[in-house]
């Protein structure tokens, strides 16, 4: 159960650790550490600090989405079948599930299979709550993990504010996308594993909006914006967006072990595929030179392994998690003009609606669920992240759309490289101003990369295989 109110939890960094006291269920308790678990407490040494993390079998394990039921584009379906509509989503791909155990007196998240290491809490001020007095600049988030490594917090003195894809890896969409005017959280769900991430959404009797539980990276937006934005997650929505560095103010998690994490290993294979040694998949080099809704996508890629392409028949829409493992950070249209990808790949590039040269948004096979349904689901933009922002925003162009009492101006407002949703069918037109508190612009025609898995992390998920058993993770 999330508290409305201040959320009380194990102490953040800077307090003393705390110890187990309760036999109730974690979900009851004001104070918790150590949380059930498939009917099990799990008991921690109160001295026992953390060791090194273990070894991750890949140095970049892309972790599952948790997404576990199929839908259509309304609601929940059981599981296609081979050549039926729908059939290819996310919940029937096989995904390697993070391997969580709470270590350092239960205030320290280990991922085995990541080999991360991350901070329970965003307690930055070690008061034993998570409210919105613990959220941080982006300056100083940098500076409150260097408070870390001077005290050798747990032990260590190599922790660090986490990547945007090390960041990505804690993300679950068994979560729910609340509606902004929600203000009560009790029917929702976040987008992060509250069994061992302490969470709270925005604290709406303080002014925020329930959606305000964004997460800081480290990751700049390499494209020149006034505000000098950086990418961050919100668990509250479930989505990657680049956010104000030079005044927002958001929580935040320390990470520590695997430096490799997030750094791709691309070899082109010379037959138009490229594999990334680092995750273990193979893409396809050329994208599907078409826009189409999300029925359409999961439906071409069927024909594509119908029809052998590239000499394989085990072709995937891919997940949230890997597409966004190819996202290149370091490019931006506005910056290299090009888009946010490795050049090994080839996008084809559109038109804007402001008429400028641009690149697509590109599908994943996960669904967004929200409190209106399952209706849109996830892309990832490799071009602009565009919006229509209403006048109140800063300016950054001239105002391309009126309605009454409202200038509404396009512009790159979330970032390459962000993860957003669409409507998975319908009309564009019908979101002349886009949608969201952003105007984020709506296309739902978008393009697919497709992928294979070549090696699976796991050794429990073997196969590369498609498969309808969506209870099979």
């Amino acid at each position: 159960m999330i508290d409305r109110g201040k959320l009380t939890h194990a102490r953040g960094p800077t307090a003393a650790p705390l110890r187990a006291s309760s036999s109730r269920p974690a979900s009851q308790r004001p104070i918790d550490p150590l949380p059930w678990l498939g009917g099990a407490l799990l008991l921690f040494s109160a001295t026992w600090v953390a060791g090194d993390a273990t070894s991750p079998p890949r140095p970049y394990a892309i972790v599952g989405t948790g997404q576990t039921e199929c839908f259509d584009h309304r609601s929940a379906i059981p599981p296609p079948k081979p050549g039926e509509p729908y059939y290819g989503q996310d919940a029937q791909s096989r995904q390697d599930e993070p391997s969580y155990e709470l270590v350092c007196d239960g205030r320290v998240v280990r991922d085995r299979l990541t080999g991360l290491e991350w901070t329970r809490s965003a307690d930055t001020d070690g008061d034993g709550r998570v409210e919105p007095s613990d959220k941080l600049s982006w300056s100083e988030a940098f500076q409150w993990v260097e408070r870390l490594n001077r005290t050798r917090w747990c032990g260590h003195n190599d922790w660090r504010l986490p990547s945007i894809q090390e960041l990505y890896s804690l993300i679950l969409f068994s979560g729910v996308d609340p509606r902004v005017e929600d203000q009560d959280p009790s029917r929702l769900r976040p987008f992060i594993d509250t069994r061992f991430f302490v969470f709270r959404y925005g604290a709406v009797d303080q002014g925020e909006r329930i959606i305000d539980a964004q997460y800081w990276s480290s990751t700049p937006y390499v494209a020149p914006t006034a505000d000098q934005k950086v990418f961050g997650v919100n668990f509250a929505d479930g989505r990657i967006k680049a956010y104000p560095g030079r005044w927002a103010r958001h929580y935040v998690l320390a990470v520590r072990g695997n430096p490799a994490y997030g750094r791709n290993e691309f070899v082109d294979n010379g037959d138009g595929t490229i594999t990334d040694r680092a995750t273990g998949r193979m893409w396809t080099r050329d994208d599907s030179g078409v826009g189409m809704d999300w029925p359409t996508a999961l439906a071409w890629v069927q024909e594509q392994n119908r029809r052998g392409h590239l000499g394989h028949r085990d072709w995937r829409l891919p997940t949230a998690k890997e597409l966004q493992s190819i996202v290149d950070y370091t490019r931006a249209p506005d910056r290299t003009g090009s888009p946010a990808i490795a050049p090994v790949f080839r996008c084809t590039a559109i038109t804007n609606e402001a008429g400028q040269l641009d690149w697509p948004y590109y599908w994943t096979s996960t669904t967004h669920i929200s409190t209106h349904g399952a209706g849109s689901a996830v892309y990832i933009a490799f071009g602009r992240g565009a919006g229509w922002l209403s006048g109140r925003a800063r300016s950054e162009g001239p105002p391309l759309r009126d309605r009454p009492g409202v200038s509404s101006r396009f512009t790159d407002v979330h970032g390459a490289g962000c993860q957003r949703s669409d409507p998975k069918v319908g009309d564009p037109s019908a979101y002349p101003y886009g949608r969201g508190p952003q105007g984020d612009a709506v296309r739902i025609r978008n393009f697919v990369r497709m992928v294979r898995t070549v090696v699976q992390t796991s050794n429990v998920a073997t196969s590369a295989q498609t498969h309808s058993d969506t209870h099979a993770r």
